[in-house]
């Protein structure tokens, strides 16, 4: 058994939105038992507004949060990757770089809020409807009992998660 944490890679293209809250839910809930990270394939450079003002609603501090591209995460000297989650289609579907290490894969498409139109309140609904929705499963993951599944299992599981309500 290890004192380091679960780590856990969250993808996207862009970084800017779903990535970055699920980032945030999974630091936010895990405790000291995960530790999460986020990037993108075609980083944006900047979170979307809309990300950072639900965080800031939930009592999240913003000030760490940026846009990154997923080479961030390949270099030697990179924290160990246990799971790699795509979240949006695009990335789902790119080759993914190779990580030290074969972390476990798993896929929960989610529609993305950063293309949601219209007032900011439209815009704040769309990133509130997919925190609940990323939520929903961060909390799935964290019920799970990995310590007592083998790969093949938890794959399993995290395939059934991928699969909640509200997948794309």
């Amino acid at each position: 058994m290890t004192d380091r944490p679960f780590t856990i890679l969250v993808l996207c293209t862009g970084n800017s939105a779903r990535s970055i809250l699920g980032e945030a839910l999974f630091n936010h809930l895990g405790g000291n038992g995960v530790r999460a990270f986020s990037a993108g394939s075609k980083p944006k450079g900047v979170p979307h507004p809309g990300a950072l003002r639900l965080l800031a609603r939930r009592g999240i501090d913003t000030a760490a949060f940026r846009s990154k591209s997923w080479d961030a995460f390949t270099a030697p000297d990179s924290p160990p990757i246990d799971l790699a989650i795509t979240v949006c289609g695009n990335a789902a579907s790119e080759a993914c770089p190779v990580f030290l290490g074969s972390p476990l894969k798993a896929h929960w498409g989610l529609p993305d809020p950063a293309d949601v139109t219209g007032s900011e309140a439209d815009v704040d609904a769309a990133f509130e409807e997919t925190w609940h929705l990323l939520e929903l499963r961060v909390r799935a993951f964290l019920a799970l009992d990995r310590a007592a599944m083998d790969p093949r299992e938890l794959q399993a599981g995290l395939a059934g998660i991928g699969a909640m309500d509200g997948a794309a």
